[in-house]
């Protein structure tokens, strides 16, 4: 006999509003139904009212993980229309900010794992490390969240040594080294929650068209970073990590060795950082009456921005946004299938789901 478990739309495991109806026998996970729109914030519609500085500050709160990201494709959509192109350390400056942002959000969803595996030791480890790339973020934006660095034509603040950042990136890389990957690969408690759970196969993730960390761990290798470079990533040399087993520890195992690759990219983009300006906006920017899209590997994945413009208009009269989460929690579906109950909580996380971004 089947019976539906409905998890969400509010849940100790699901800190966001969505909700996963899970038909069940016994305690198997035979098929599940995906809900969302519980939390629709019109952000896309309020967009149109706003002019080419304030819809930046408004697309920055679509998510407050990847704030950054979201104005960097942003703003490289509207720099195709206004015809510009940042200076090359600006491009740099955004690369830096980029990678940060990548560790903040992998650090932060090693900890909710953690949780939910119920590793507390970990999750507080985690959240220390969070701690340490946060001081970084803030010592060059002077903001913890919402960082308002990107502008269109540049960023709004340089760094001005960044030499004097290398230290806080290899101690961070040194504490994932010695603590954070060794315990999550060879921990009995973390095989035994993630090994074989929650399988994704590399014919589903295609047919789902997952993106990011969720598509590289059932071994598909695409990262916007090496395929389709923007900022200065066509300069950084670094791997894609990817796994084959398509379970919740190669999602892990992918973001791990991302941490490791970030810390790479860092230090390339602090070392080679071009001297010169960091804007190229003039007092009065002019917009083609065009549409012009932009494309940007967050940390889950790819975000797409399509931007249209008006000519003598102010404001954008449309800004559509594709977010990562968008894109792979259908594929949650064919996660939990077969899986137990009990483990649905952790393998909904492994994609690092945003809804507040979805329900955008």
């Amino acid at each position: 006999m089947s019976y539906k478990i409905p998890m969400g739309p509010y849940h100790p495991g699901l800190e966001e509003p969505y909700k996963l109806d899970m038909i069940c026998e016994g305690e198997t996970v035979k098929d599940a139904e995906l809900n969302i729109g519980f939390n629709f914030r019109g952000i896309e519609h309020l967009a149109e009212t706003r002019n080419y500085v304030q819809v930046i500050a408004l697309m920055e709160r679509v998510c407050g993980i990847c704030s950054f990201i979201h104005t960097l494709t942003l703003c490289q959509a509207m720099e195709k229309l206004a015809g510009l192109e940042a200076p090359p350390r600006a491009q740099y400056i955004r690369v830096v900010m980029a990678e940060l942002e990548r560790l903040h959000s992998h650090v932060l969803w090693a900890g909710i794992a953690a949780k939910l595996m119920g590793f507390k030791t970990m999750f507080m480890t985690c959240f220390a490390l969070r701690e340490k790339v946060m001081d970084v973020l803030q010592a060059i934006s002077g903001n913890r969240v919402n960082y308002s660095m990107n502008h269109v034509g540049g960023v709004n603040r340089d760094i001005e040594d960044p030499m004097a950042l290398v230290p806080m990136i290899d101690e961070l890389e040194r504490e994932m080294m010695r603590t954070v990957i060794p315990i999550f690969t060879t921990s009995s408690t973390a095989r035994s929650r993630c090994a074989g759970i929650g399988v994704l196969t590399h014919e589903k993730a295609v047919s789902c068209a997952v993106v990011g960390p969720t598509a590289r761990a059932s071994g598909i290798p695409q990262d916007l970073r090496r395929d389709a470079p923007y900022a200065a990533y066509a300069e950084m040399k670094f791997e894609v990590p990817v796994e084959q087993a398509g379970d919740v520890r190669a999602r892990l195992f992918v973001r791990a060795l991302e941490i490791i690759e970030s810390c790479n990219i860092l230090r390339q983009a602090l070392a080679r950082m071009a001297p010169g300006e960091i804007s190229s906006a003039g007092e009065k920017l002019v917009f083609a009456s065009a549409t012009a899209t932009s494309r940007v590997e967050a940390p889950r994945g790819e975000v797409m921005y399509s931007v249209t413009w008006k000519e003598n208009s102010r404001n954008p009269a449309r800004v559509h946004v594709r977010t990562p989460t968008y894109a792979n929690m259908p594929a949650v579906r064919w996660m939990v299938r077969g899986a137990r109950l009990a483990d649905t909580p952790l393998i909904q996380a492994s994609i690092d789901p945003c809804y507040s971004c979805t329900d955008r």
